[in-house]
């Protein structure tokens, strides 16, 4: 019997699913974010390990193991992440990809289409029938990103600031700002910012408040969500027109918090983009979770046939 990893290291956590040939899960478990910017490779690969070692409780050794992980984003952080685990002696074979390549093997219908996450950041991916891959550096704003939750928030906190000191326009978001984390005024929150009082990571809590702003009619709010309405719809057009797949029915995956909430304002205006720009794309919203994908992949790279495939998922 082949025995197969599948592994989602992600900002927050760590899944891993352990397999056979036949789609059967023989066991599954969770550890820590997986951060090799902050912590390192060795350290980030040691959260792999022990969720492998200690908590599925697997002392042996994989026939493969795929690893789809959050931060690798370059061939070199591919290849030194993929050198670190094959040194663990976790699998006989490794292959270290993207997270964007699990939640669109999660989403789609088969092994090609367009994925677009917007979690903490933003990124797609886009694999064509004939295994071509259109992909973006997604390294923040020095690579031309914009979105994803940490950049609303920080959108959201400039716009208030300006709005109370009197450089900005009017905006509700200054009165989000204040009473979310409870200040007299968002000044306040500046300072609590810049000295350490407040963990800038708490700026994420701001995001689900700025998609209410911006329902309730607030002007810069809505001018927001349109701006990433636009950014979630331009990437995946960009994927789509560089796998020359704009002229083809073709499953767009969305994925990542921001987007399965599924806000209304959004929704609408994705709609609207994409009916104007990708008419013959299918929109679809990632219910699985990205581990799913992953363990997916592992069993098309050993060729297992489509009825394990469905046994699988029948798990999930």
């Amino acid at each position: 019997m082949v025995n197969v990893l599948a592994v989602d290291g992600g900002n927050s956590k760590t899944d891993v699913v352990l397999l056979n040939e036949l789609g059967e899960i023989l066991a599954r478990g969770r550890g820590g974010p997986f951060a090799p910017q902050s912590e390192g490779v060795g350290p980030a690969t040691d959260v792999i390990e022990r969720v492998v070692r200690q908590a599925i409780g697997f002392t042996g050794r994989a026939d493969h193991l795929v690893t789809f992980l959050a931060g690798v984003d370059l061939p070199e952080e591919e290849r030194a992440i993929e050198a670190e685990i094959s040194g663990r002696a976790l699998a006989r074979d490794v292959v270290v990809r993207n997270d964007t390549f699990a939640l669109l093997r999660s989403g789609a219908s088969g092994p090609w289409g367009v994925a677009v996450v917007c979690g903490a950041g933003i990124n797609a991916v886009g694999v064509a029938p004939s295994g071509r891959v259109a992909r973006f550096l997604s390294l923040g704003a020095i690579s031309g990103d914009w979105g994803g939750g940490l950049g609303l928030s920080s959108e959201t906190l400039w716009h208030a600031a300006r709005a109370e000191d009197g450089r900005g326009a009017p905006t509700g978001l200054a009165e989000l700002v204040r009473s979310h984390f409870g200040a007299d005024t968002v000044e306040r929150v500046v300072i609590d910012l810049h000295l350490g009082a407040l963990g800038r990571e708490r700026l994420l809590e701001l995001t689900p408040g700025l998609f209410r702003v911006a329902a309730d009619g607030d002007e810069i709010a809505r001018a927001l969500v349109s701006r990433l309405a636009d950014e979630v719809a331009t990437m995946a057009q960009v994927c789509l027109t560089r796998l020359d797949l704009l002229g083809t029915p073709t499953e767009v995956v969305l994925g990542g918090g921001v987007l399965r909430a599924r806000d209304l304002l959004l929704t609408t205006l994705l709609d609207e983009r994409f009916a104007a720009r990708m008419p013959l794309a299918e929109r679809v919203v990632a219910e699985l979770p990205p581990v799913v994908g992953a363990a997916l992949s592992a069993l098309d790279h050993i060729g297992a046939g489509e009825d394990a495939k469905a046994r699988l998922l029948g798990q999930f």
